[in-house]
């Protein structure tokens, strides 16, 4: 069993894979403590002021002398992240060499877009709104049978006493929603009060098909409960009309997050989401990445592969525009990882950041795309998105992903509204959490290789993409989080 990992040969730390006890010599170093599963040992001394390096790249700087075999973490070494940072192009593109692209049994809606489920969403625009969206979901259960997949329900809330950018972000956010392919009807409910007005939504819409988006003021009718059941009845209808059908994984665009993340999530299950993101992409699909905070420290290493200057710049502004959002709160941009990303072995930003990135794979990074915005452009996109699970996985949605890859050490049991995937950074959490979790990728700690990892969860994910339901799925946990910055009236 291979209990220590050097990633890069420039690194003078090393991973364990599996627990290190005091003594124990492996690599040739002789372990001064024991070293948990995802932390790090120090492979050679790292002075006071000196980097400790890790993938390849300087994860911190130690703040005390750190002997070889030492345990390296929060005691010992303080991230080198500040505000500041400037970006130069140097264009290092690589191609992959294109595949021939499988089929899965999917949708084909009416405007010729590929869909994975067939399903019945009620958006409400209001917060107000939010029981009767779940009373109907709870009331019209009959009208999933056939190729009818779900009825379901997003409450948040949001839509009134909002301003500016926020408002605008909940109006973008819903109208993204309700053009999200995997809802063959939608069921827009609002209350009639609310800033969010029907009005507004519908501009933010733009053309939709009449048969599948309806539209309920609450206000407007004496009895609402009535008036949506005729709706979802019109709209079930109308989703019977849809069969599965053989469908190119190249209509494919899947979503890339990591949270809860452990020492492993950079070693097994991220390298293996970024392997399936190239293998997609070489058959002409598409993956979305985001998570805009847990790229810095990072960042460069998915700048220089941009497709050309254009694409460059809007990365930049993607991740000046998010330190800009901390530093006007008064917050500096590295406070990260988390508290259960330490515990798992992840000491500083730079850490996790290095980790995180590598979901991204190796593909040229086609497009940068703003909050709320569909994905336009094959290949490799980035999302503006924060780091939280539930409001980066909604955007994700937002954007067009008909299903999310979650990459977790700890664990974590939510579902965005697009069937969402949970992979197990290290074998135990995968056992343990066996009702949460789908994929596991800990095969990788114990010798398999990234590639063969990457092919089954491709695998995976065409099952999937084919009707086979997820845990979040089967549990029915399903939910919505929308970016909010400013005030609430």
């Amino acid at each position: 069993m291979t209990k220590l990992i050097q990633i890069s040969p420039a690194d003078n730390v090393a991973v364990a894979l599996h627990p290190v006890a005091k003594g124990e010599t492996v690599l040739g170093v002789t372990a001064l403590e024991d070293i948990p599963q995802g932390h790090k040992m120090a492979l050679q001394p790292i002075a006071t002021g000196e980097n400790a390096v890790k993938y390849g790249f300087p994860i911190g700087h130690a703040i005390a002398e750190i002997a070889s075999g030492a345990w390296v973490h929060v005691h010992n070494l303080k991230t080198n992240l500040s505000e500041g940072g400037t970006y130069a192009y140097a264009p290092a593109v690589p191609q992959l060499a294109p595949q021939t692209a499988e089929t899965f049994s999917g949708f084909v809606r009416a405007d010729g877009r590929a869909a994975i489920r067939n399903e019945i969403w009620i958006l409400p625009t209001v917060g107000c709104v939010n029981g009767i969206a779940q009373k109907l979901v709870q009331d019209h259960q009959d009208l999933v049978a056939g190729n009818v997949e779900g009825l379901y329900a997003y409450p948040h809330p949001f839509g009134c006493s909002q301003m500016g950018d926020d408002h605008a972000k909940t109006r973008k956010l819903l109208a993204a929603l309700t053009r999200h392919p995997n809802a063959a009807g939608v069921l827009v409910l609002s209350l009639g009060c609310e800033n969010l007005t029907k009005e507004q939504f519908l501009e933010e819409l733009g053309d939709y098909d009449s048969n599948r988006v309806k539209f309920l003021t609450c206000q407007d009718v004496e009895d609402e409960f009535a008036a949506a059941s005729v709706l979802l009845h019109q709209l079930a209808a109308y989703a019977q009309t849809f069969v599965r059908q053989p469908v190119s994984v190249s209509e494919l665009v899947i979503g890339m997050k990591c949270g809860g993340s452990d020492g492993l999530s950079g070693i097994t299950a991220n390298p293996t989401v970024g392997a399936f993101s190239d293998l997609l992409i070489a058959r002409g699909g598409s993956t979305v990445l985001t998570e805009v905070p847990e790229m810095f420290g990072a960042e460069g290493l998915l700048m220089n592969r941009c497709v050309n200057e254009a694409v460059f710049q809007k990365a930049v502004a993607m991740i000046t525009d998010f330190k800009d959002y901390f530093t006007n709160h008064h917050q500096v941009v590295y406070e990260n990882p988390s508290p259960g990303n330490k515990k798992g072995g992840i000491t500083s930003l730079e850490d996790k950041s290095l980790g995180c990135v590598q979901k991204g794979g190796t593909a040229p990074v086609s497009d940068v795309i703003g909050y709320g915005d569909a994905v336009c452009t094959k290949g490799l996109n980035l999302l503006s998105g924060p780091g939280n699970d539930l409001v980066s996985a909604t955007a994700l949605t937002a954007a067009g992903a008909h299903m999310v890859l979650f990459t977790t050490g700890r664990g974590t049991p939510f579902g965005a509204p697009a069937p969402t995937v949970k992979i197990a950074t290290n074998t135990a959490l995968f056992e343990k959490k066996s009702g949460w979790m789908d994929f596991n990728a800990g095969t990788v700690a114990d010798g398999e290789s990234i590639h063969d990892a990457a092919t089954r969860l491709f695998d995976k994910v065409v099952a999937v993409a084919s009707g086979e339901k997820t845990k979040s799925e089967q549990n029915g946990y399903r939910e919505i989080s929308i970016f909010k910055d400013g005030v609430v009236l």
